[in-house]
């Protein structure tokens, strides 16, 4: 049986996952499944927020991604 994550075990791009922990349209193990597969991912959870979590949490969410992009 073929692994179906080793397409994404060969990225190796910087990766920055953001995910609501009350997501219901995509479920957080796709979110773990991603930070568990990409060489080089960062998963930032963020409590109590749904499919828009960068939305929601646009404070937490920008100072992430400045610290991601090193800016």
């Amino acid at each position: 049986m073929t692994d179906r994550y080793a397409m994404l075990k060969g990225i190796h791009q910087p990766t920055l996952i953001v995910h609501g922990t009350k997501d219901v349209v995509v479920d957080v193990a796709n979110a773990v499944v991603l930070e568990e597969n990409l060489a080089d991912a960062i998963l930032l959870m963020l409590p109590d927020a749904g499919h828009g979590a960068q939305s929601q949490y646009s404070d937490v969410f920008l100072a992430n991604a400045k610290l991601f992009l090193g800016n």
